[in-house]
């Protein structure tokens, strides 16, 4: 049994709309929508989406949970929305946008361009800092992970690109 699989999904604020196997959500930020595979279904009742196992096999029971926090990622992200702070600590790692895009000065000898895929919001609050946010849970944080990818911190000084609430274990270095 799926502890996360038996709580219904509340909608707080989203209209969802089940098609056969297709669950809906709109909300004040958007519009996505979860297909989900035929050993779950979807039944919507006065506490929210039910996510329920068709038959016991294996896949179904290992789907269950699965397909209901996706569909409350959904949710969510029709109403509250999705962000990912992202720090960038070194001497002269700067962040800055160019429109749309994402200019990042990370030690290399060119400068780094990042291009925003749709759905994805960028901003840079201060030059060391950048919000990745948007209504799709999976993109916010792929795209956020992309651009950690560039210069991901190092374990002796901390130089790069981290999360906000990432810590870095720090080693001491050569000894004399």
């Amino acid at each position: 049994m799926s502890r996360t699989g038996k709580k219904p999904v509340a909608l707080s604020g989203a209209t969802v709309s089940i098609d056969g196997q297709k669950v809906t959500a709109k909300g004040a930020k958007g519009e996505l929508s979860v297909d989900l595979i035929d050993a779950v279904t979807a039944k919507l009742t006065d506490d929210g989406v039910v996510i329920e196992p068709v038959g016991d096999s294996a896949l179904a029971r290992a789907a269950w949970g699965t397909f209901r926090s996706l569909v409350q990622n959904i949710v969510i992200g029709v109403t509250a929305g999705f962000e990912k702070k992202l720090v960038i600590s070194g001497v002269g790692y700067r962040a800055a946008l160019q429109g749309s895009d994402l200019k990042l000065l990370l030690g290399f000898s060119h400068d780094v361009i990042y291009k925003a895929p749709d759905g994805v919001k960028l901003s840079v609050p201060s030059p060391t800092e950048v919000v990745v946010s948007g209504i799709d849970k999976q993109l916010v944080g792929q795209a956020a992970a992309n651009i950690r990818a560039y210069r991901p911190p190092e374990p002796y000084k901390g130089k790069g690109v981290r999360y906000s609430d990432e810590f870095i274990y720090r080693k001491e270095g050569k000894k004399k």
